[in-house]
């Protein structure tokens, strides 16, 4: 599936790529509502509607995966909740043994992320990721998130590489779009993002089940 003699950067989001989406989902869509109808003393039917429809109008925004945006609107304390749950952080298959064999190959691992960096440094602390690679990104530090073209020419002026010698593997499918139109030659998607949830459908790029399909 891949010619590893032609890539030189390995490009990787972390949420449904490296770590299993479950958290994220559980958190955003159960998690959330319920601790919102308690402080406000509503149905959580009633919470997961009124939160349901506020998400809808940030989608591919970066408020969308702002913790300060999001506190503020809901009027909680996303971070501290994010504490009380961070046990069901986990990571998906393989994923660290990938990561070892990318350094192995002298492959240059970079973290690319949407996450906010409040997320990012939870996720860091609760898990050896941080370990496994180069660089670390969040696209928060470029004001624009990994689904704008933005995004991708402020981050190659940051970190320079070359986008034909670049794989990104990523479980959203606006992301490698934008990434494929911005020049990146090497994309693949994630099969089982949500390890709860199940097989994803991608219209345009290939998927992979498992990490050890990528094994070098």
């Amino acid at each position: 599936m891949i010619d590893w003699n032609n890539i030189h950067t390995v490009l990787l989001d972390m949420d449904g790529t490296l770590l299993d989406l479950h958290f994220d989902n559980y958190f955003w869509q159960e998690y959330i509502p319920a601790c919102y109808a308690e402080a406000n003393n509503i149905p959580v039917s009633d919470s997961q509607q009124l939160i349901h429809h506020r998400y809808q109008q940030h989608i591919g925004q970066l408020s969308w995966y702002c913790l300060d945006f999001w506190s503020e609107q809901l009027k909680l304390d996303i971070a501290s909740l994010k504490l009380q749950v961070k046990t069901k952080i986990q990571y998906r298959p393989e994923a660290v043994e990938f990561l070892i064999a990318l350094k192995k190959r002298n492959k240059a691992r970079v973290l690319v992320t949407n996450a906010h960096p409040k997320v990012l440094e939870i996720k860091l602390e609760h898990t050896t990721l941080g370990q496994h690679f180069d660089h670390i990104y969040s696209s928060h530090h470029f004001d624009a998130p990994k689904e704008s073209a933005e995004f991708w020419h402020r981050f190659l002026d940051k970190h320079h590489f070359d986008p034909s010698t670049t794989l990104l593997i990523d479980d959203s499918e606006p992301v490698l779009a934008a990434a494929q139109r911005f020049g990146i030659a090497h994309l693949l998607a994630i099969a089982k993002p949500d390890s709860q949830q199940a097989v994803k459908s991608y219209d345009n790029f290939p998927a992979i089940h498992q990490f050890k399909d990528l094994m070098i």
